[in-house]
């Protein structure tokens, strides 16, 4: 009897689990090579979404699951050492807009760097096609929460 590859065996919550250990430690590495490595744990979550410039920072704050408190010392944190901007908007003297610095796009390039060598090992290692299906897989999976939340 053949037997199965140990990924067959294994939850699917420890693989993503150690999925993620394996970005989360490239994207720090290359962060720490680039002299970044202060930035808190959930900081490379918001500096690479901003980075991208296709979420509010106030659904990037959701996302991350945290107290209002947390996502406020967060961002604190965040400007403290020089990664984010806070301004009040120009156009609502009662908001404030929060924007990368020039410290916070140079850690988002590093981040994305640390990101891109992984994508590329993957895609040498079971090809395009495989990756597309992962990330299908993944988007269903976060389709799924949502369904689940919707009220």
């Amino acid at each position: 009897m053949d037997e199965l590859p140990w990924y067959e065996t294994a939850s699917m919550p420890a693989l993503l689990r150690h999925a993620r250990t394996t970005y989360g430690r490239a994207m720090r590495d290359a962060l720490a090579e680039a002299g970044y490595d202060d930035l808190p744990a959930n900081g490379l979550y918001v500096i690479g979404a901003l980075a991208r410039g296709e979420t509010p920072l106030s659904d990037v704050i959701e996302d991350l699951g945290v107290s209002k408190q947390a996502a406020g010392q967060l961002v604190d944190t965040l400007v403290l050492r020089g990664y984010l901007d806070r301004a009040v908007d120009d156009t609502d003297r009662r908001r404030l807009t929060v924007s990368l610095t020039e410290r916070g796009r140079a850690a988002a390039a590093a981040q994305a760097e640390g990101r891109d060598r992984i994508d590329a090992a993957l895609t040498a290692r079971v090809g395009a096609d495989h990756i597309s299906h992962t990330r299908a897989t993944l988007a269903a999976m976060i389709d799924l929460r949502r369904v689940e939340e919707t009220p």
